[in-house]
């Protein structure tokens, strides 16, 4: 919209008018002529010598308009003028200041006592002795002082001499307001119509809305047909007016004639007023000429190439305006960082609605990636910027590259602020080229932060996680994570090492240590851990296409299982270590709220167990997931799991490391791993294989979003998935979303459910299901 706002800033434009150039004609009058003649020239004595008469040549035309002027004399003479009254005259008729012609003034001052006193009888007529009390009137001694410097004002009520009464007995009588008269009245109202005429064949020409871009900032439409009065109803209109003005020149009328008027109502019946702008567009003006100012690039036309103004087509800002920072644009791209494009001149030629466009584009020298230079508050140094960098020293400036080094800066959450710009180094590179240093402006944020979450789902129960983080104890990008989980199921706490950009751009090296402690259904374990684990991951700030990750980790757990020779559950100490490798592509849109595309991700985990032996074997695990959206507010969505175990039987496999099927993660309508096989005492046990399928349907209404959902799924004792005995699930979710992802809470229920199992679930968490 502001483009309707700016458009004289995006259109400097200079009107050419045939009309300024005409002459304008001066006719003096006869009377205007006559009084130019000075008297005093009319009145020189004879003996001053006097100009010539005109000639017949010189005579003034009046009706012809012409009025020729004589040069001035150099020296003009003046006449001789006498004393009015000689000085003399003027001394004598002075009178002396003698003390004997006025003997007042050889007396002395009388005192301000007597003069006070004088100027009583006068004003009141009394003749008060010396010492005797003020009469009421008497200006000077009203208030007994029988002499001072300024007399009082006046007395003319005894009241004012009266004793003051005590302040505990003074009254104040309220102040009785009179009662406005219309206070009942209703506030009057006058109601008015917009009638907006002679737009319709000028809309018709453009790809804009002309008459929907007025609405948009109309102060009569604001105003919703109602004003206080008539005045605010034309003040309106005038400033409509200059709206439509500016609306209309942003498409390339700059010729318009706007008229506005005030209608009375029609009838009585229907009180509006009517409002009324009558437009004129008049001619439409085009481009007669391009003319772009600019040095040689390379590769040749550069700059033409890449403006998309043609001749004849319509002056319309918005295209100026998108044509100018499409060469701002590409310049910087194809190795010019320097690039300046100047101010545009647009020559408007009334006669012929044409207008000349002229822009100067300075080039600048054409540069190559060369050194980093960096100050302010540190994070971290040049060398570690070059890493997150993706081009070498010596290619070809490019700005989209820079504007990746300057997300990658930010995507490391290690900044207030952080700024990026090429500098100039005068350093010739040898084929007409010369290296740009990128200049780093630092300003490193706060590096700690503590976060927390809560959630719940059937089987699970509740669960509080809480993490602390410092995110640069060991530059550069050194994080230091400590983890805490409170459940009802599940405790822990744990101590993470996390370098970003390890070595290279988007690597993360991770070690972990941590002890923690499950009770499900299925199992209850002590568990300690120690794992490292090399990656490329998406996060919600950078989203990756391809991942991947690889690792090895080493468990120590005391599990319980149920024995198949005693009828119940033993606790059994395993040893596990294991490699595990993972790839995933990704084309969706978001991370946390995807609405088109798909996911693909394998793991690989080749472990081995030691308990009464070495047990070897291999778990696989494949994910895919699809998105797609009907509408802005609709998605569909589906997924599939599969998961395998080879090499080992169930009952030598750790329990916490079999497959299991149920879940908020899994198939929901039933409790955490709750699916597959189940042992006599009504608990499972888990299995080797899994399939599991899920499709929902997403209906968004701005923060807020519901869901309908099936999922199906099994766990079974066999290495292979059987697709057999599914259990299905149905429900509906609620969604709120937030600038971190959707907060999520289903309610599901199973299909043929069996005894023992609950009616209803629900599952609380962050971010869809899948």
């Amino acid at each position: 919209m502001s483009r309707l706002i700016d458009h004289r800033a995006a259109c400097s434009l200079r009107l050419r008018d045939s009309c300024a150039s005409r002459a304008i004609a001066i006719v003096l009058t006869a009377a205007a002529i006559s009084a130019a003649v000075p008297a005093a020239a009319q009145e020189a004595p004879a003996s001053t010598s006097a100009e010539p008469a005109p000639t017949a040549s010189d005579a003034i035309d009046l009706e012809a308009g012409k009025v020729p002027v004589p040069p001035p004399p150099a020296e003009p003479p003046l006449p001789q003028v006498d004393a009015i009254i000689p000085d003399a005259e003027f001394n004598s008729s002075i009178p002396s200041l003698d003390a004997s012609a006025d003997p007042e003034l050889d007396k002395p001052l009388e005192s301000i006592e007597a003069f006070e006193r004088r100027v009583a009888e006068q004003q009141s007529g009394a003749k008060p002795e010396a010492g005797q009390a003020a009469p009421l009137g008497d200006p000077a001694l009203a208030d007994g002082d029988t002499a001072e410097e300024v007399g009082d004002a006046p007395v003319r009520d005894a009241e004012l001499n009266a004793p003051l009464p005590p302040i505990d007995q003074f009254e104040v009588t309220p102040v009785q307001f009179a009662e406005d008269a219309g206070a009942d009245e209703k506030n009057v109202e006058v109601r008015y119509r917009v009638d907006l005429q002679g737009l319709d064949l000028a809309d018709k020409e453009t790809e804009t809305s002309l008459k929907g871009e007025f609405d948009s900032f109309s102060a009569l439409k604001k105003g919703d047909g109602k004003a206080a009065n008539t005045a605010m109803i034309s003040a309106r209109l005038t400033e409509d007016s200059q709206l439509m003005e500016t609306v209309l020149a942003s498409e390339g009328w700059y010729s318009p004639s706007i008229r506005t008027r005030l209608d009375a109502p029609a009838d009585q019946a229907n009180p509006e007023m009517s409002a009324v702008i009558a437009v004129t567009p008049g001619k439409r003006y085009v481009f007669s000429d391009i003319v772009l100012k600019a040095d040689p690039t390379e590769p040749p036309n550069l700059v033409a190439d890449n403006f998309a103004l043609k001749v004849g087509e319509p002056i319309v800002a918005e295209r100026v305006q998108g044509a100018e920072a499409k060469i701002a644009v590409a310049l910087p791209e194809n190795g010019y960082p320097f690039a300046v494009v100047g101010q545009r001149d647009i020559l408007l030629d009334k006669d012929t609605a044409e207008g000349v466009y002229t822009l100067p584009v300075t080039i600048g020298p054409r540069g190559r990636f060369g050194g980093f230079t960096t100050d302010g508050d540190l994070a971290f140094d040049g060398d570690h910027i070059k890493v997150l960098a993706r081009f070498k020293h010596g290619e070809l400036y490019d700005s989209r590259k820079v504007d990746d080094l300057r997300k990658a800066l930010v995507a490391t959450s290690l900044f207030s602020t952080v700024s990026v710009e090429p500098r100039k180094t005068d350093s010739a590179v040898g084929d007409g080229t010369q290296y740009v240093d990128l200049y780093v402006k630092q300003d490193a944020g706060p590096p700690r932060t503590i976060s927390g979450s809560l959630g719940y789902a059937a089987g699970e129960g509740v669960t509080a996680q809480a993490t602390w983080t410092h995110r640069n104890m060991f530059p550069p990008e050194g994080a230091l994570i400590g983890n805490a989980i409170l459940g009802t199921r599940q405790q822990g706490a744990g101590v993470t090492f996390r370098r970003s950009n390890a070595g290279k751009r988007d690597r993360t090296f991770e070690l972990v240590a941590e002890a923690f402690h499950n009770d499900y259904d299925a199992y209850s374990a002590y568990t300690g851990r120690i794992a490292a684990r090399i990656a490329r991951d998406s996060t919600p700030i950078w989203q990756k296409r391809y991942t991947y990750a690889y690792g090895v980790e080493f468990l120590a757990t005391a599990e319980t299982d149920y024995d198949v020779a005693t009828g119940d559950r033993k606790r059994n100490t395993y040893y596990v270590a294991g490699l595990n490798g993972q790839v995933g592509f990704d084309t969706s849109d978001d991370l946390l709220n995807p609405t088109k595309g798909y996911r693909l991700t394998a793991l690989l985990q080749p472990e081995a167990t030691m308990r009464d032996g070495f047990d070897p074997y291999f778990r696989a695990r494949l994910d895919a997931s699809t998105y797609y959206s009907v509408s802005d507010a609709l998605v569909l969505a589906a997924r599939l799991r599969l998961g395998t175990i080879q090499g080992a039987g169930l009952f030598d496999i750790a329990p916490s490391r079999r497959l299991y099927a149920g879940g908020g993660g899994s198939v929901r309508g039933y409790a955490y791993q709750a699916l597959g096989e189940q042992a006599p005492d009504g608990d499972p046990v888990g299995g080797r294989s899994l399939n599991e399928g899920s499709f929902e349907a997403r209906y968004r209404f701005g923060n807020y979003g519901v869901v309908a959902f099936v999922d199906a799924g099994q766990a079974y004792r066999e290495t292979m998935p059987q697709f057999s005995d599914l259990r299905y699930g149905v429900g509906i979710g609620g969604r709120f979303y937030t600038n971190f992802g959707p907060v999520r809470l289903d309610l599901a229920t199973p299909l043929g459910r069996k005894p023992g199992e609950s009616r209803f679930n629900i599952y609380v968490s962050i971010g869809q299901a899948f």
